[in-house]
């Protein structure tokens, strides 16, 4: 084990470690001056946590990249960042590297790309080591397996030796996070650094964070768009737009009583996990200005419910408006901010909740509404091969290992789970529209067996479409948004252009376009809107189902909600159905009717939204739900969370038993002739007094809910 860095005194945590005045990025670029960070300033103390939020090109990386030095040449950098009384800004690349590594740790947003492919992990972790101590080689390879086994990586003498290709995700960002304490730092840098691992992988790298940050004594600065992991690790929090700090606040005191529309917009766009009434989120309109010659104005004005003439006269600077309970200052850069008291002025709400239309479709019984689409007993396998030029087959991959479920007219279903569970090979079985290799799939009542000429696929593929996780992606660049959505109706038969223009224009009133926009390239629009451009493309051809794969998770939070309330009102208004597939389970919740967790090819519950989220029964369902942060810090703080733990078994092993027992919870408290039945009998979904709610767990009726 480490040894723990001493205690320090009282003189040591009143001097701030890192004090950042008045930063300022600037960056050359053919529109002119990129003004990238505007006069940041904060200090950041010793085994503290400063949170940083704010949307896309608010200034969050490029401050934290500031900090590590890393910026290009030819980016403009004034101010201060004085780290140890020592000012960064006066040090020339070489001694600048001395400082990163043994005293300021970076934890990068993608973890496989901050490991070198041809050196194993522990040889990357002994070079960081021995760059900035004098230890020998076998002192330095000890102290690589030691910092393993801190970050939770099982095996560590053996895992050492092996290779970044070699680890899942969250094993390498344990990796990362093991090279960034090496040195025992006095900053730890996370620039976000859970937004691409899965929510039961993001609590156990959360978690991990913090235990290397009690073993080092390290400040940590987290950067990251989820306002719940801010809430569950931050101690004070600063909220970033338009490259300068608009908000600052100790973290209860910020997320109880926001002061500024920004931060109160951010708020009220994020889904919640323990939202049962799922009212309309409520949006931030507009998109962030350009930072490229700002007028002397508030940079919100724009956006801004509340804004007056005054706020268009002069940018408002971030001054101290009250003390939190610890004595803290609450600053904020907004004129209106004294007025502002739970998120209204004078008693009305600056954003008031949208209304929601009516689904008229779940008026009529669910077992009376017609089936859109319907998977009984379906697998989909992979061969698993062996060899160079020759190559043999050694084995069999269960992507998806015998599924049953079905989606009835107006209805959402939400199908989640881990990496690997099989969600997406289910999607793709369902729009190929072929015979799967057993059981069977309808669309909208027709049996994808029988479908054998061209025209009968045809019909049924104007049925079923599908929306893309990347807007951006997903949408030809070389094409006008006419084309983008003129392309389906002339696949279906319409040539006539008048249609045409009509039609692409009525969809585009539909999902909230300007239809004098349609000439515009992709390029020309923002995330969300190319994304409301994909929805009305996979709408043209007047789907019954519309198959979403994470369709809102390479959104900021602010345009995220407008999609979501988007898709709410257009299956409340065309009586669609979705079949959704994203890893955040709050817009799963916000979104879904039903919900199906899976895991390793199989589903092992499924139910009613409420009665999932309320009670979730396997021990796989509770982990997942523990594991979604809340935007709440009292909530975060006093929740049971339930943290994984063991291997994932190979999926190439089909014999009988439960696929969950080497990581179940519940497993270890069974007795022994109880774990015998888990390792020897595979489980079957079953109802326990509500067969609406079903799970795949021999002795789920002896667990106890999660406290969401």
């Amino acid at each position: 084990m480490i040894e723990q860095r001493a205690v320090t005194t009282n003189a040591d945590t009143q001097q701030p470690l890192l004090s950042v005045r008045d930063l300022k990025v600037a960056f050359p670029s053919e529109a002119g001056r990129v003004e990238a960070v505007r006069g940041v300033s904060f200090d950041l103390h010793r085994g503290k946590t400063l949170g940083i939020v704010g949307e896309s090109g608010s200034g969050k990386s490029v401050t934290s990249m500031a900090v590590m030095g890393l910026l290009p040449d030819y980016a403009a950098v004034t101010g201060e960042i004085t780290l140890g009384g020592k000012n960064l800004l006066d040090l020339d690349d070489r001694r600048m590297s001395k400082v990163r590594g043994q005293h300021i740790g970076m934890i990068f947003q993608d973890p496989l790309s901050s490991l070198t492919p041809i050196f194993s992990i522990g040889a990357q972790i002994v070079e960081a080591l021995q760059i900035h101590q004098d230890i020998s080689s076998a002192a330095a390879w000890k102290r690589a397996v030691e910092l393993l086994d801190l970050v939770g990586i099982p095996n560590p003498d053996r895992r050492a030796k092996g290779f970044p290709h070699e680890f899942s995700g969250g094993m390498r960002q344990r990796a990362v996070i093991a090279m960034a304490i090496a040195n025992d730092p006095d900053l730890i840098i996370a620039d976000e650094p859970t937004t691409a691992l899965d929510v039961t992988v993001q609590a156990q790298i959360l978690d991990v964070l913090k235990t290397a940050q009690r073993e080092t004594g390290a400040a940590v600065i987290m950067i990251t768009h989820d306002l719940g992991v801010v809430a569950g690790s931050a101690d004070d929090v600063m909220v970033m737009y338009a490259g300068r700090p608009v908000e600052r606040a100790g973290v209860d005191e910020l997320f109880s009583r926001p002061r500024m529309p920004y931060t109160i917009g951010l708020m009220g766009a994020i889904p919640r996990l323990d939202d049962r009434d799922r009212d309309a989120l409520t949006p931030v309109p507009g998109t962030p200005p350009l930072l490229v010659d700002l007028p002397d104005a508030c940079p919100f004005a724009a956006r801004c419910p509340v804004v007056q003439d005054a706020c268009r006269e002069a940018e408002p600077p971030l001054l101290a408006i009250a003390e939190d309970d610890t004595g803290d200052e609450h600053s904020a850069a907004c004129r209106r901010a004294a007025e502002i008291d739970d998120g209204a002025i004078g008693g009305r709400p600056i954003y008031p909740v949208p209304v929601g239309r009516e689904n008229r479709a779940t008026a009529v019984p669910r077992e009376d509404r017609p089936k859109v689409l319907e998977l009984s007993g379906v697998t989909k396998t992979f061969p698993l091969t062996k060899g160079g030029l020759l190559k043999r087959k050694v084995g069999t991959v269960f992507a998806v290992n015998g599924i049953d479920l079905d989606i009835r007219e107006g209805e959402t279903l939400g199908l989640v789970g881990e990496s690997g569970c099989g969600k997406t090979t289910t999607l793709l079985e369902v729009m190929g529209l072929k015979p799967p290799e057993q059981g069977s799939i309808a669309v909208c009542g027709q049996d994808t067996t029988g479908l054998k000429r061209k025209q009968d696929i045809s019909s049924v593929r104007r049925k079923i479409q599908m929306m893309f996780q990347d807007p951006m992606g997903a949408l030809d660049p070389r094409m006008t948004v006419f084309d983008i959505l003129a392309e389906p109706l002339r696949a279906v038969g319409e040539r006539d252009k008048k249609v045409l223009g009509t039609q692409v224009a009525e969809l585009m009133e539909l999902v909230g376009l300007d239809p004098e926009h349609r000439d515009r390239f992709p390029a020309a629009f923002s995330g969300g809107q190319r994304q409301r451009i994909g929805i009305a493309r996979a709408l043209a051809t007047k789907p019954q189902l519309l198959v979403l794969d994470e369709p809102v998770s390479a959104l900021d939070v602010s345009v995220q909600a407008g999609v979501i309330n988007l898709l709410n009102d257009l299956k409340a208004e065309l009586g669609l159905s979705y079949l959704l597939v994203a890893h955040d389970l709050s817009v799963v919740r916000h979104i879904s009717d039903r919900v199906a967790v899976m895991y390793l090819g199989r589903i092992v519950e499924i139910g009613t939204t409420d009665s999932l989220f309320d009670d979730p029964r396997h021990p796989y369902t509770q982990a997942l739900l523990s594991a979604i942060p809340l935007p709440d810090p009292v909530a975060e703080r006093t929740r049971e969370r339930v943290l994984l733990k063991g291997d994932l078994p190979s999926p190439t092993d089909d014999r009988p038993g439960c696929r969950f027992v080497t990581r179940c919870p519940l497993h270890l408290t069974l007795s022994e002739p109880q774990k015998e039945q888990c390792r020897g009998v595979t489980p079957q979904l079953t109802g326990r007094g509500d067969q609406d709610h079903r799970d795949a767990c021999h002795f789920a009726d002896t667990t106890t809910s999660v406290d969401n």
